[in-house]
């Protein structure tokens, strides 16, 4: 069944990039689950930097990422700030630090080469494939989806070129819209 195939394909892809991050993370002293810590903070908003949204994005329980998270601070990779407005909200920001590593980790190298490898119209059509896949997945699922804030249902561009989240009505610079974002939704959802 080709359901089965993929998913060998995906589970042994899967183990590939974990066996090199181990690797990779250890020479740091850190593990795995840091690593994908980091890169979520990497990749994510300034809606998206908490440590609930790295729990809820990760798929771990708020004890997890407390640990995770304590050690990335101990090493100096990310900074814990208040928020402005709600001084009960943290956001976790990288450091120089943090963003060196990533550089170095994420994605492997095992997988840029093997991407490298494809012809440019095979690595879109893996792209899009995978992305729908995912999409799928977390819809059945009803998990969030994590997307880039510019593919939101909340996402709109006024007139003069800028950029506002209709969810918090605050504005949104370029860097943000690519981003992504706990609270995105789907334009088809609901």
């Amino acid at each position: 069944m080709e359901a089965d195939h993929i998913y060998d394909y995906l589970e042994r892809i899967s183990n590939l990039i974990r066996m090199e991050a181990r690797r990779s993370g250890t020479v740091k002293g850190l593990q795995p689950v840091q690593l994908e810590a980091l890169h979520y903070l990497a990749s994510c908003n300034r809606y998206s930097n908490t440590s609930l949204a790295v729990a809820e994005y990760l798929g771990l329980t708020k004890g997890t990422v407390s640990q995770t998270l304590a050690v990335l601070e101990g090493n100096g990779m990310i900074v814990k700030e208040s928020d402005a407005r709600d001084r009960r909200v943290v956001h976790l920001q990288l450091t120089e630090t943090g963003r060196g590593l990533l550089a170095e980790s994420i994605p492997p190298k095992m997988l840029r080469s093997a991407l490298s490898s494809l012809p440019v119209e095979q690595r879109a059509g893996v792209d899009s494939a995978l992305n729908q896949i995912l999409q799928a997945m977390q819809s059945a699922n009803q998990l969030k989806t994590f997307g880039a804030c510019k593919t939101c249902r909340h996402h709109n561009i006024l007139e003069d070129s800028n950029r506002r989240c209709e969810l918090t009505g605050e504005r949104l610079s370029g860097e943000d819209a690519d981003k992504i974002c706990r609270e995105h939704q789907l334009p088809s959802q609901t």
